[in-house]
Parts: C-alpha cells; structure tokens; sequence
C-alpha cells in the first residue's frame, strides 16, 4: 500500500513558488496527483527544495522540524489533508499538529435533479475533499448513469457513461476517497418510469412494480451497472419517500397489502440481487416510520412496533436522514430509535442548496452542529452530507463547498470554531468563506422571520412571482426589499470584481440580486398606483421593470456560464424556460401599463383584493420551491 524512497518531479527554476522534495513513507500513485495538487496549494516539485517526508502513524500528523516537514498519515486520504497544513505549519519555527478523526465522513452529490456534475468538475471537488480529509463521495444517480440494455434510461439527461463513472473512481482511489454508488430501487424513479416505453415497470408514477420478475431483472440490470465501475461494496440503494407503495398497479393486480410487507418483501429480493454481486446495501429508513402504524412521523418518531422490528433486513444499514432539527437532543432520540432496528446505522445531514437558488449556510450550521455532536456522543462510524437540488438543481454545487468543510472539521476536530472553519475552508478551498456563508441573507430578510424547520425560500419566490399575478403580495406586504437587494447586489459584484476560482458563482449573485431590487420595486409599488389612478408613477414603474427585463437578460448569460463550467448541458432548458418566462412577463406587464394609461386595459389583476398565501398562522414566510407554484395560480 506504501512506497518508500523519494518522489522528485522537476520544477519551475527561479519561480517563488515553494518548492518541496517528497520522500518516505508515500500513498500510492502520489506522483500522478502531485502536478495540479501543488497548482491549488502552492507549491511545486523538484529537487533541491523542501523536503517533505512522509510516514504512517493513527489519523493526521503534520510537523515542522529543523527546516523539514513531516507529514503522517494512516490513510491516503489523511496525507492530502495533511499537505494541506503545509502554509500553516512554515509560518512557525517549530509546529506540531495531530488529528484522530471521531468518524468516517462522506458527501452525497445530487445529479439527479437536472444537473449532471461535468467529470472534470468532480475531479477538482474530490481534490478539494482530500484537502479537507473527506473519506467517502456519492453521486446520487436516479437515472443519471449508464446501464446497457436500457436506452431510456437517462436518456437526454446527460447521464455518466460507464468509462466516466470508472473514470471518476480510478481518481478518486488516488486520493483514497471511497466512490460509492447511490441508485433508487423503489420509489424517485419517475424520470425513468415517465418514459411510455417503460412505464409498464410503474406502480404508480414514481414506485416502481414490486412483486414482478421483470421489475427484479431490471433492477438487477441497474444495480449492476451503477455499482460495476466502483472498487467499493458499498451501495446505496436508496428506498426512500416510496409514497403510494401497493397503491397503483400492484393494487390492481395483487390487491391490498399494507406498504410495509410489500416493502420488506420487495427488500428480501433487491437483497438476493445485492448478494449476488457480492456489494453491501444501505437504504434511507423513512419507510420504516413514516407509516401512521409506526408512529408520529419519520423526524418525530414514536418507538417502532414490532411489526416495524420485524419488517427490517438483517445486513441492509440504514441511514437515518435529517435536515430540520436544531436541538442535539432531538437527533439522540432519533437515533436511539433507530438502533432498535439496526445496528448499522449512518447519519445523513443536509447542506441545504436546494432552497431556491441560494446555499443556506446558516440553516446549514444551525442543524449541523447538533446533528454532528450527537452522533458523536453515539459513535455513529458514518455520517454523510447530503447536496441535494431540488426543483431544477438551480443552485450550484459549488456552493457546498462550505458545508463539505464543515464537517471534515467537525470530523477532525470534535467540535465547530467559526474562525477555525474559515482558515480552513481559505486553505482547502482557495477562497473567503464570508462571501458563501452570506448568501443566506438572500433567503433570510431582516423583518422576515422564517418557519421554525425551514427557512423561508425568498429569492426564488420572488424572482419567479409573475409581474401581474402578485400570489405574494399579501405575505411579503410592508416588508422593505428592494434597499435591501440593492445593497447586496453592491456588496457581491465587489466579491465578483476581484475574481478567483469562483468568480462565475460571485457574478451570478450580484445579477440575482440586482434583478431581485429591479423586481421587488415593481411589486411594492404598481398595484398602489393603478389603484390611485396614478399614470406618470405606473410609467416610471413600467421603464424600471424593462430595464430589469434586460438585467434578468444578464442574469440568463450568467447562469448559463456557470451552468456550463459546473454541469453538462442537460437541464438547463428548464432554466431558459423559466427565465424567458418572467422576462416575457415583464414585457407584457409594461405594454399593458401603456394600454392602461389609453384607457385600453383595466388591468383587473392588479386590482384583486390580495390574499396570504405562504405565509404561517405564527407570521413566517415559507415561500416556495416548485416553480409551478409560485408563478402562477393556473394549472401549468
């Protein structure tokens, strides 16, 4: 597994990069890395300079030492996290560092919802998560992956080809990051079952047929595809939110059997297929207690019956997923009942990116921090991060980047320390933290409390609200919005003038919020002035929401570009879509103020009586994810 004797590539002569001689104790395939590692942290290779000597030891170990640097490791993906100490440790004399990690951490990357992360792309985020000491990266795939046999499966959706997948783990391995396959083999599989050529696989729209021998043979097709490119056994095989199970087609040939015999007996078969390969599944545990005869609900469970004991599949782990709760006390409960179904339990926490278009990172550490000390306290072996993007993947998965570091820290350290976090997400990321962790405040406005789980989607409720149906008028009613955009679209199209690696992020949110002040300028103010009989104001008004028109028009440029050097093409239809949608909007709202003002419209929307919509009994914004619901009261 190691390599002893020295590593000298050579380097550039003359530059001030430093320079660092590899030797001792090495992780395999370490030369083949060394190239763009040192291009991200710094330094380059060559003979004459620092040397940097490796050897193995329990966790991290990083030291400075009578002008040599010493970098321990017990796992490859230990020394990367090691390396990444290097600028820390020649700042002193003498610097000594030693980190035993309290459990193995992993990262879900959602490519199923639009966004097919491009490979290259993964390969810069897996150098990143070795920096960070990152163990173990799942790319949830639906159908987003190749599988011979099945041509509709992924087709047009710009799914992985077996060679990118193999490809994506060969680079993977070097680092020592464990590539786990993460499938669905029961319900989210409506972008395949949609298909008319495959929807005879469909219980109902999005479950699959349990009980069909075709439907296993399929299965079996899909698991060994997405698992055949992986070195790991491990397989996530999904099983979660499998609402409507035994309702549709099974009902209709099979009759009633509650949800959870068909679940444990289509498990028992998904199981044989996964033994077979020889692979080790895990699956989400919802379905195990959102069932009313189970108790309270999946987050606030009620102790499992023994029918629920009983429905459980000896050698399938189960991971417990959550991404509300806020109290350390809440998950230990959550855990504690999960243990007795299992012993193999994982913890999957959530970063929060699929809020809109708009990374939540301060939802993000209010339930990370609790979730990460309880399952501490459980000596939980396994927790994942969770990336997930729904309704169109609109926010960049480069945003996760500070969540992902916040739980190698976590990891590594035991505990949270803000400043801690920041140097460490500037060494590994190459970047300011405070320009991330600010883009909760496009979600989180002053004056606006959000709901006690989630936080109030705000930035998407409001860039999609339609120009003429106001569906929030009434909830976000006296509430100031448009200084408050403008001020932040001041503040990011400073971080986007200074550049860096994540410039195209940066330029992306100054044009949102500069499009969000142009649009809430609109909505605070055109109803009252056609109400009031107002022409000269609803005019201005109408020239104002133009111009906005042509800044949502930069705005479209800006996403596609960083759409494109982030994902593969497929799915960004959808954001055309969408954002021809509001800029067609706009201009038919300025031509109808000019009918208006000639007595040719009466612009009768306008003048409806508005009415709460997402707002809560207890005065908090909810907002809303689903396009279709925000922008319209028609059936889309």
């Amino acid at each position: 597994m190691t390599r002893t004797g020295q590593v000298r590539l050579e380097g550039t002569a003359g530059s001030d990069i430093l320079n660092l001689s590899f030797q001792g104790e090495l992780p395999p395939r370490l030369k083949e890395v060394l190239p763009e590692i040192g291009g991200m942290l710094g330094f380059e290779t060559g003979s004459g300079g620092l040397i940097a000597e490796g050897f193995r030891t329990r966790g991290v170990a990083v030291l400075h030492r009578d002008g040599k640097i010493y970098l321990g490791w017990e796992r490859p993906v230990h020394f990367y996290r090691a390396l990444s100490f290097l600028q820390d440790a020649l700042q002193e004399n003498e610097y000594e560092r030693r980190e035993t990690p309290c459990f193995e951490t992993g990262v879900m990357f959602d490519v199923s919802r639009n966004a097919v992360i491009r490979p290259d792309v993964m390969r810069r985020l897996l150098l990143r998560m070795a920096f960070m000491g990152m163990d173990a990266a799942m790319l949830y795939t639906e159908d987003t992956y190749e599988v011979e046999g099945e041509p509709y499966i992924g087709y047009m959706r710009g799914r992985y080809s077996t060679k990118e997948l193999r490809d994506m783990d060969d680079f993977a391995s070097v680092l020592g990051i464990e590539l786990i396959p993460c499938i669905q083999t029961l319900g989210h599989l409506n972008r395949i079952l949609h298909w008319p050529a495959m929807n005879h696989y469909a219980d109902n729209s999005e479950v699959i047929l349990a009980d069909e021998e075709e439907t296993y043979a399929l299965l079996e097709k899909m698991i060994r595809a997405a698992s055949a490119p992986f070195r790991s056994k491990r397989v996530h095989i999904g099983m979660d939110e499998a609402y409507g199970v035994g309702l549709g087609m099974h009902l209709a040939k099979h009759g009633y059997e509650s949800a959870q015999t068909i679940l444990r007996r289509h498990l028992l078969r998904v199981k044989e297929i996964t033994d077979r390969l020889g692979l080790e599944p895990m699956m989400w545990s919802d379905m195990y207690f959102d069932d009313s005869d189970f108790g309270g609900g999946y987050h606030d469970p009620s102790t499992p019956t023994v029918e629920a004991v009983e429905s459980v599949v000896p050698g399938v782990g189960l991971v417990y997923w959550d991404y509300y709760h806020e109290q350390e006390e809440e998950y230990a409960r959550v855990l504690a009942k999960h243990r007795l179904l299992s012993d193999k339990i994982v913890f999957a926490g959530g970063l929060w990116t699929w809020a809109g278009m708009v990374m939540d990172f301060e939802k993000t550490l209010k339930i990370t921090i609790p979730a990460l000390s309880a399952c501490k306290k459980a000596s939980v072996p396994f927790v994942l991060v969770t990336a997930r993007g729904d309704n169109g993947a609109e926010t960049s998965l480069m945003t996760a980047l500070p969540g992902i570091c916040l739980y190698a820290e976590f990891a590594y350290t035991g505990g949270y320390e803000a400043d801690w976090l920041s140097h460490r997400f500037q060494d590994c990321a190459g970047a300011e933290l405070a320009p991330f962790a600010g883009l909760s405040r496009f979600n989180n406005i002053p004056g606006l409390s959000s709901p006690a789980r989630t936080p109030g989607i705000t930035a998407k409720s409001l860039l999609y609200e339609d120009t003429m149906v106001q569906l929030f008028a009434k909830d976000l009613q006296g509430v100031a919005l448009v200084a408050y955009y403008e001020g932040l679209a001041q503040e990011y199209e400073v971080y986007a003038r200074q550049g860096g690696p994540y410039v195209l992020v940066m330029d992306f949110y100054a044009k949102l919020a500069r499009v969000l002040k142009g649009k809430c300028e609109w909505h605070e103010n055109i109803a009252a002035a056609v109400r009031s009989g107002n022409q000269r104001e609803a005019l201005a008004l109408a020239e104002g929401l133009l111009q906005t028109a042509e800044e949502t028009e930069a705005l479209h440029l800006s996403w596609r570009a960083l759409w494109m050097a982030v994902n593969k093409p497929y799915g960004f239809e959808v954001i055309d879509g969408r954002l021809g949608w509001i800029q067609a909007r706009m201009k038919t709202a300025a031509d109808r103020v000019k009918d208006w003002t000639l007595g040719r419209d009466d612009l009768e929307e306008l003048l409806e009586e508005p009415l709460p919509y997402r707002k809560r009994a207890d005065g908090s914004f909810a907002g809303s994810n689903v396009f279709a619901d925000i922008v319209s009261a028609c059936k889309i």
